[in-house]
């Protein structure tokens, strides 16, 4: 999928200093999705800005920032990636003779500025996570997506699986 408006954005990793804006990015999705309330949203960013420095700083979690060319100052959108080991599996689909080795990620963290919305820098980051992942040799790229960016991961080649998750209490109260 081509996005463009590539030549108005740069487009480079996050480094640990990116702490305080990734970590804003991915408090403000959850709070525009619903999840995240005014009353938790300062904790929430607080609780994300120290997982970020952790990830970041240990490789766990690679991220990429977009910044307009003709504002180099300003970060307006980003997403990453947590790296995941898993044991090896089955490829699927299946490929004669082959295995996965349990290299996996999955995709957080992509959320564009609302003023800068509807320019392709979503798709920009995304194609950048994914020729990452292809350089890599990821087993697997995976994402949760919202209901308003389905459409934008299916046209990349994402597709529904058979993931389900457990809906019980699994803290005690």
């Amino acid at each position: 999928m081509s996005a463009p408006d590539a030549a108005q954005f740069l487009i480079r990793r996050a480094r640990p200093g990116d702490t305080p804006i990734v970590a804003w990015h991915r408090a403000r999705m959850f709070q525009e999705m619903g999840d995240i309330s005014a009353a938790m949203f300062d904790d929430f960013l607080e609780a994300s800005r120290a997982w970020t420095e952790r990830a970041l700083a240990n490789g766990e979690y690679l991220g990429w920032l977009a910044i307009p060319k003709t504002q180099p100052d300003a970060i307006v959108a980003g997403a990453g990636v947590q790296l995941r080991q898993v044991p090896p599996h089955p490829m699927r689909p299946s490929k004669d003779g082959a295995f996965a080795r349990g290299r996996h990620a999955i995709v957080l963290n992509v959320f564009t500025e609302p003023e800068w919305r509807k320019r392709g820098v979503a798709v920009l980051l995304m194609n950048e996570i994914v020729r990452w992942a292809r350089t890599e040799k990821l087993d697997q790229l995976v994402l949760h997506a919202s209901a308003q960016a389905r459409s934008l991961y299916e046209k990349m080649g994402f597709i529904a699986t058979n993931e389900m998750r457990f809906d019980g209490e699994l803290t005690e109260s």
